[in-house]
């Protein structure tokens, strides 16, 4: 089955060395990282403003990465409240840089529109 990903590619970094346990597999926290800020490019541009994750819901690890891995994160707004939004977010991995792409891990962040003083927001229109 060839799935394609969801949502607009919003970062792409390679695995290095550094970021990896000793058999070579990349740290989930690593990973989660990567995805939390391709969230909040995306919450920030939908909020135009400061946002802030305020959870992570339904996240499993279906594939692991591996050094030399090209992590590719999409991400798009799911749905959108008064001062709060859901970002779906996907992490894929490009095997050794250019060889077959591979789903990580999927998961929906929240975020949470902030004003200049840290207090919720509204969204604008």
């Amino acid at each position: 089955m060839n799935q394609e990903p969801r949502g607009e590619l919003t970062i792409r970094t390679l695995a290095m060395p550094a970021d990896a346990n000793p058999a070579g597999d990349i740290f989930g926290g690593w990973v989660i990282s990567q995805m939390d800020l391709a969230c909040g490019i995306v919450a920030g541009q939908r909020a135009n403003g400061r946002v802030v994750t305020v959870a992570i819901d339904g996240m499993s690890f279906i594939q692991p990465v591996h050094v030399g891995d090209v992590l590719e994160v999409f991400a798009e707004v799911d749905s959108v409240g008064r001062s709060s939004m859901n970002i779906h977010v996907e992490a894929w991995s490009r095997r050794g840089r250019i060889g077959d792409h591979v789903k990580v891990t999927e998961a929906q962040f929240k975020f949470v529109a902030l004003d200049e003083e840290g207090r919720p927001t509204p969204l604008p229109d």
